[in-house]
């Protein structure tokens, strides 16, 4: 005895029960009941009808076997050093006062303001020569590339 299967609802067809439709392409559907095949017709979504099998399935309706939870491991939380400072560093860092990075902020700052006035210090300024004496009369772009312009 072989038990067919509905094509819409997913219930059971036994032998000398039901409908069988046959699509133009040759594709068989089976049908339990003149309700599943016409709403299979009517090109309806088998999911979104509550009693068909496909939509308990979907919805998690009705499952026989309590299924045991699966148990999620917790993350544990590790600390690494990063490169140029290791893990002591840090957490001596982390550990610091606001008013203690401020004052180590405000050293950085003045130690840099510092080194960079000795860097201009020592950088000789640029003097000033004076152009030479047939460079200061007018003269025209086009006469200063050889133009014919200021005769």
């Amino acid at each position: 005895m072989k038990v067919e299967i509905d094509s819409f609802s997913g219930y059971k067809i036994y032998p000398s029960k039901g409908r069988l439709f046959v699509r133009g392409d040759s594709k068989i559907f089976r049908f339990a009941a003149s309700k599943n095949e016409s709403l299979f017709l009517q090109r309806k979504n088998p999911r979104k009808i509550a009693w068909t099998v496909l939509y308990r399935r979907m919805h998690k309706k009705g499952l026989t076997e309590e299924v045991a939870k699966k148990r999620s491991r917790k993350t544990v939380k590790h600390q690494r050093g990063i490169v140029g400072a290791d893990l002591a560093a840090i957490a001596a860092k982390r550990n610091q006062t606001t008013q203690v990075r401020t004052q180590q902020r405000l050293a950085a700052i003045s130690k840099a303001k510092a080194e960079k006035k000795d860097k201009e210090a020592k950088k000789p300024k640029p003097t000033r020569t004076a152009p030479p004496a047939g460079a200061l009369k007018n003269v025209s772009k086009q006469q200063a590339k050889g133009g014919r312009g200021g005769r």
